[in-house]
């Protein structure tokens, strides 16, 4: 949600509001196509901060004074200011990914803050809490890992896991013990030779399909390479 500020507003509304919040000004005009485009962009990101980014919008042409503030040359023009003081800005439409980092960088150590303290409380939902600040939060989505599976839920454990915005080799090895533990090898060399013995039956028994799909649903908890495996011997007995 952002506000309209108006040069009798501005000081109030973006420099003192600064001391407290950063704020995000969108300079922009009606006629602005880019605006239009912009505006909506800088609406949901900064939302999704539930206050901890302000947003505030000035229409330049009914504004001289704000918008010579910033020196304005063209528009969409957006500022970042904190403490009372310009810290980043950008011209012209930008994408989602370039107007979140943005807002991202403006947020710095507060969210780093957050998320150290969600973490340091080690619970449930103090864990998910900190991965929805910072998806990239190692140590909170492996500790949330082990919760759930001391909790005997290792399938959700398996998908916050997997879940990991990046690649990261401890993060694999936990997923690799995580699956072992959901599903035995001894397990999964029982549900291999049951499917060898399903699979020419498949095509022409409800029954017998029934059953190959739902051990292919268990057979992914452990060991998701050997049920792709057996997906694609599936589709070729049946089409």
């Amino acid at each position: 949600m952002s506000i309209d500020v108006t040069d009798a507003t501005f000081e109030a509304d973006v420099l003192q509001r600064s001391m407290t919040t950063p704020v995000v000004v969108d300079l922009w005009a009606p006629w602005c196509g880019p605006c239009r485009t912009l505006t909506p962009i800088l609406e949901k990101v900064v939302g999704e901060t539930n206050g901890k980014v302000a947003l505030v919008k000035i229409n330049v042409d009914e504004n001289p004074q704000a918008s010579q503030a910033f020196r304005v040359q063209s528009i969409p023009a957006v500022y970042a200011i904190d403490k009372g003081e310009v810290v980043g800005n950008f011209m012209g439409a930008q994408p989602e990914a370039q107007v979140r980092a943005f807002v991202g960088q403006l947020m710095g150590e507060a969210v780093g803050d957050e998320v150290a303290s969600l973490v340091a409380r080690g619970d449930e939902e103090s864990l998910r809490k900190a991965l929805e600040l910072d998806p990239g939060a190692k140590t909170a989505r492996i500790l949330l890992a082990r919760i759930l599976v001391e909790d005997d839920r290792s399938a959700e454990a398996i998908e916050v896991l997997t879940a990991a915005p990046e690649p990261d080799p401890e993060i694999e090895a936990v997923l690799e013990v995580v699956r072992s533990a959901a599903l035995p090898e001894s397990a999964q060399a029982e549900i291999d030779a049951r499917l060898a013995e399903l699979l020419p039956t498949v095509k022409g028994d409800d029954d017998a399909r029934a059953e190959f799909l739902s051990l292919l649903e268990e057979l992914t908890t452990g060991n998701p390479d050997l049920a792709a495996s057996w997906r694609r011997k599936l589709s070729t007995q049946l089409f």
